[in-house]
């Protein structure tokens, strides 16, 4: 978590990959010893409890929503904020990208007004490689979620997407899927949060 939160706190040497009319924006940088990382700024017209709710404590329902996953499941849960997941995505850029699935250790924390979701590739014994799908690796992620300063029912909502997708991709294609699919999670999210009412939790 303290390593993805310190690139996010790095402002410099980012540079713009998408920017969308309604504001959302995709960033990247070369860190070293991580490579190349994706930052997402969007603002939500919801407040963060009910985003931490769809984040977190209905995880493995997002692949209901978000057509870029397949599937996700939590292997193992360790104490109160952290956990295992094994995550199957779904086939992108025309089925350029065969199917990924990950393995990683997840964690939740709140500081203040601002809830942080970290997450890292992890292996775990009881989900080995599965047949016919690639195992790629998420490098240190996460999403930090505050309310929107003078708009506390808004979230702002920023992504730290870092993943080696393994097998032979040219790098345009990577950047392509990745900055693509940062998009459309903002854009399902959206969608998916005023479709439902679900009530409010507390983060």
């Amino acid at each position: 978590m303290q390593k993805a939160l310190g690139i996010l706190s790095s402002q410099e040497g980012w540079k713009e990959e998408n920017q969308q009319t309604n504001g959302d924006k995709v960033l990247s940088k070369v860190v070293p010893e991580v490579g190349k990382v994706f930052r997402l700024e969007v603002v939500v017209d919801q407040p963060m409890e009910r985003l931490y709710e769809e984040l977190v404590e209905r995880m493995e329902a997002m692949g209901e929503w978000n057509p870029n996953v397949k599937e996700i499941k939590v292997l193992q849960k360790i104490g109160k904020d952290t956990m295992i997941t094994h995550e199957l995505a779904a086939d992108s850029a025309g089925s350029l990208v065969g199917p990924r699935d990950f393995v990683s250790v997840r964690c939740a924390k709140r500081r203040g007004s601002t809830c942080v979701l970290a997450g890292m590739a992890t292996h775990f014994g009881e989900m080995p490689e599965q047949k016919g799908v690639i195992r790629a690796e998420h490098g240190p992620t996460c999403m930090v979620l505050h309310p929107l300063a003078g708009s506390p029912s808004k979230t702002k909502l920023t992504w730290l997407l870092s993943i080696d997708l393994k097998g032979w991709l040219p790098k345009t294609i990577i950047n392509q899927v990745l900055s693509q699919t940062q998009v459309d999670f903002a854009n399902h999210l959206r969608k998916h949060l005023e479709s439902s009412s679900t009530p409010e939790a507390r983060c």
